[in-house]
């Protein structure tokens, strides 16, 4: 299996579930790991034979920027559900960490794997 990974992403977005965080924007920071089959794309050296990360990077901004979730949780899993259901993704890992959510750490959040991980 291949895998195409963006990792860092950061969006500024309405999270969590106390009144003063409902105010203001936070910053999250995405990873994801994306099976693809790239040997396509690596024999025509071309993008439109391999999953275009920069259109998924614009999509899953877009779609954090405009969102209000209360929970990573159900952040990550609707980012999942974009990237297998638009990009034709078979398995997808998505980390969403929200830094600084607890005082003395780096960041906090979740990490989730979904669909079948081809071999």
């Amino acid at each position: 299996m291949d895998i195409i990974f963006l990792h860092g992403l950061k969006v500024d977005t309405i999270i969590g579930i106390w009144d003063w965080e409902r105010k203001i924007r936070q910053t999250v920071v995405i990873d994801l790991d994306m099976s693809a089959d790239i040997a396509k794309a690596a024999a025509t050296d071309s993008v439109d034979d391999t999953l275009n990360y920069k259109q998924v990077a614009k999509r899953i901004e877009a779609f954090v920027g405009d969102s209000g979730f209360q929970l990573v949780e159900t952040m990550a899993e609707r980012i999942a559900g974009i990237v297998r259901d638009e990009f034709g993704v078979a398995w997808v890992r998505v980390r969403v960490n929200k830094p600084g959510a607890i005082r003395g750490s780096r960041d906090v959040g979740v990490l989730i794997e979904r669909g079948e991980r081809p071999d």
